[in-house]
């Protein structure tokens, strides 16, 4: 009897956000249905996918560093399939296969979809590259949650209810390449969270670019079909009542919310929905309202510290994350101290911290001349790391002696004889156990120590063992 061929084996590296690793998830899903499994590593794959970000100019020189190493292994096996995806194919097209002509396929963001049918094509045609410049109206086409997927947690997934973003905001590519926003049919959205819920997912993250303006366009267009019955704003607060209340999902998490869309109806669904997550992740990027309006961000610093003041008060035990930008053009010794006065009085839980990189097609990378020297960005980036960590190792310490339920999420990378979980709140935990735990089991963990970027604790008990099924995780790079 004739032996059949070893399916062939495929690798996805994943650059970037949340949105990214999402999309992995679904190129991945839809390369396991056209027959392909995942590899082990590098050197075991048939097929190697690059799934890219170009938030930051070093996006660009981590996918051109890889596709020179990627070089020498398909010099080695030249059946070796190279595939390029995502924001940064979205933003270079056809330039990625002038500057590494080996590359089989490139395609963009808006095009996922098609990520099957076009390598099989470059298998038979030769090197290919699609960039869509617009979406396409069909659901499965234009959100990743519709498409297959192969999940990197079975206990956790992201559901995208928004694609795209309508901002102008100075530094930002994500409109040129994601495109304008486009909100998901509400009742779709539920629907997946419950045959999620089915398959044994306990916590959800809804994405978007600008996710709680979700459901705006939804508005627009019914309204224009003459039914004047829809509501323009409470949408987002629906979706996360309605999310909370499928029955099997204990937890609810969102991001990237806009300080300027935060309303009040949507801090009201987070204290009234017990699913829904104590955590804000709210962008600050400068305390500065002179660099907040070059930012045209929308809001004032005063403005955003009372969302942050609104939600704390509406909200127990909250945690508030922020995203940062540290050397925008223009930026001045006293419009940073303004930043650490803001940083300093919102107390923030953790942050992400960014040095501002100019990426081309944008407002602020023409402002070529107020750009700030890097040696005086490096020490204000030091200074806001000292004050933010501050502010986060005291809230940490606070939470010494406390019982915390963490979900599991694994072996620590550092010392695989410790597990981790994370709070509800969204805090790392490092604990040791004697028992061997499955990741996706909740716990209760007492808090005995705390750094500013993790707390340490004690097992006290497992409260629900974990209920999805065994999954292999997409490679992150």
């Amino acid at each position: 009897m004739p032996v059949d061929p070893e399916p062939r084996r495929y690798l996805i590296r994943t650059f970037g956000c949340q949105m990214n690793e999402h999309d992995s998830e679904r190129i991945a899903g839809l390369l396991e249905a056209d027959g392909l499994v995942a590899a082990s590593d590098q050197g075991d794959a048939d097929v190697i996918v690059l799934n890219t970000c170009c938030i930051r100019e070093n996006a660009d020189n981590k996918l051109y560093g890889t596709l020179g190493h990627l070089k020498s292994l398909k010099d080695q096996r030249p059946g070796l399939e190279i595939v390029v995806s995502g924001c940064l194919a979205q933003k270079d097209q056809h330039s990625i296969r002038e500057r590494a002509p080996y590359v089989d396929l490139v395609f963009g963001t808006h095009n996922v979809h098609r990520a099957a049918d076009l390598l099989r094509r470059a298998r038979e045609e030769g090197p290919l590259t699609e960039i869509l410049e617009a979406t396409v109206a069909d659901d499965a086409e234009l959100f990743p949650s519709a498409m297959p997927a192969r999940r990197e947690l079975g206990h956790a997934a992201w559901v995208t209810i928004q694609i795209g973003c309508d901002n102008s905001c100075a530094f930002c590519i994500v409109p040129a390449v994601r495109g304008e926003e486009i909100s998901r049919p509400f009742d779709r959205l539920v629907d997946e969270v419950r045959d999620l819920a089915a398959d044994g997912v306990t916590e959800v993250t809804l994405l978007g670019q600008n996710v709680n303006s979700y459901g705006r366009d939804l508005t627009l267009a019914a309204r224009q079909g003459g039914d004047d019955s829809v509501r323009i704003r409470p949408l987002f607060a629906d979706l996360l009542r309605a999310v909370g209340q499928v029955e099997g999902i204990r937890r609810v998490r969102y991001t990237s919310p806009h300080p300027k869309d935060l309303r009040p109806e949507t801090i009201a669904a987070m204290a009234e929905t017990p699913a829904v997550c104590e955590h804000l992740h709210l962008p600050l990027q400068s305390g500065s309202d002179r660099i907040l309006a070059a930012m045209h961000r929308g809001y004032t610093a005063q403005r955003y510290l009372e969302r942050i003041a609104e939600a704390r008060a509406a909200i127990a035990d909250l945690a508030v994350t922020t995203d940062l930008i540290v050397g925008f053009p223009g930026e001045s010794d006293a419009d940073f101290d303004e930043t650490l006065e803001v940083v300093a009085s919102a107390e923030y839980d953790s942050a992400y911290t960014f040095i501002y990189s100019p990426r081309p097609g944008t407002e602020a990378a023409e402002m070529v001349d107020r750009f700030v020297d890097p040696a005086v960005v490096a020490q204000r980036f030091d200074r806001l790391k000292a004050v933010l960590e501050r502010s986060a190792l005291r809230r940490h310490e606070a939470r010494i002696g406390r019982v915390e339920e963490v979900v599991v999420e694994g072996p620590s990378r550092k010392d695989p004889s410790v597990l981790t979980g994370r709070t509800r709140q969204n805090k790392l935990v490092h604990f040791s156990t004697a028992a061997a735990i499955r990741v996706g089991t909740y716990a209760e963990v007492e808090v005995t120590g705390a750094a500013p970027h993790f707390l340490r604790g004690d097992l006290v008990a497992v409260t629900a063992p974990a209920t999805h099924r065994t999954r292999i995780p997409v490679v992150a790079g």
